[in-house]
């Protein structure tokens, strides 16, 4: 199954990383966010990444164009006249089965937006999304089953963090009964990403303006059509720096909870 990351915002909250690049790009333990996540989805088969690119799409571009360069073991020879490089797979070579397209979506997209201008990479078939900036220990195979049990057209992860976030509340079927952005208290389950969605979901969304979160969402919920997954494990937002931190704190201790691949 394709998977869509949202990766084009600036990361206003947390600046003194993202001035300097993309936010999906800002490392836990050496590696960027985004790869934490799409070695997580990757765990799970699913390998053709689609993301959302915007804000210093180059520097993601780049990131890519190079990432064997960055991951192996490299010789570079000037005996004959310029640079011959050769790569090595050494111990740091893997090789991943991953197809990722980098579209450029616009500098000011709004997520639904976004979503819109890759329509054309993803075909008429089901899909996961999430966004470029946040980690879970969420099953994901579980979470596709639920959706696909429910006949919804959008299942969100919902968790119970700390924070202000999109409130979702959920009935004793997992049905949304409504969906607000922004309007949190402690008990409520919140959007934390990791969706899976039906294609249908591309008739609710109108040009870049289109917030994912608002109208669409608020759409699906009053028709019933918009489900939640409730996780109670881990799920961790990098919405500022020291949320970063505390990321990098569980990287370096060895108990990130989403490194279940080897």
């Amino acid at each position: 199954m394709k998977v869509v990351i949202l990766a084009g915002g600036r990361g206003a909250r947390i600046n003194e990383e993202s001035r300097l690049r993309p936010k999906p790009m800002i490392e836990i333990g050496g590696m960027p966010i985004l790869w934490h996540i799409m070695k997580y989805y990757s765990w799970f088969g699913h390998n053709e990444f689609i993301i959302c690119c915007g804000y210093k799409s180059y520097v993601i571009k780049k990131y890519f164009a190079d990432y064997h360069l960055h991951q192996s073991d490299v010789t570079f020879d000037f005996r004959k006249g310029g640079a011959h490089m050769e790569i090595r797979s050494g111990t740091g070579g893997a090789i991943e089965p991953w197809r990722v397209t980098l579209a450029e979506t616009g500098l000011s997209t709004e997520t639904g937006g976004r979503l819109k201008r890759v329509r054309p990479y993803i075909g008429h078939e089901p899909f996961m999304l999430t966004y470029g900036d946040g980690l879970s220990d969420a099953d994901l195979a579980l979470l596709l089953q639920r959706h696909r049990e429910s006949g919804g057209a959008v299942t969100l992860t919902t968790v119970q963090p700390e924070g202000r976030y999109g409130v979702v509340e959920l009935d004793a079927e997992n049905k949304a009964t409504r969906f607000k952005e922004k309007e949190w208290r402690k008990g409520d389950w919140i959007n934390a990403g990791f969706m899976v969605m039906e294609p249908d979901i591309f008739s609710y969304l109108e040009g870049d303006g289109c917030v994912l979160e608002r109208a669409p969402f608020e759409a699906l919920s009053a028709e019933g059509r918009l489900r939640g997954y409730k996780h109670r494990g881990f799920w961790r937002g990098m919405d500022t720096y020291a949320d970063k931190l505390v990321l990098e704190e569980i990287w370096a201790g060895g108990r990130a909870p989403w490194k279940i691949w080897d």
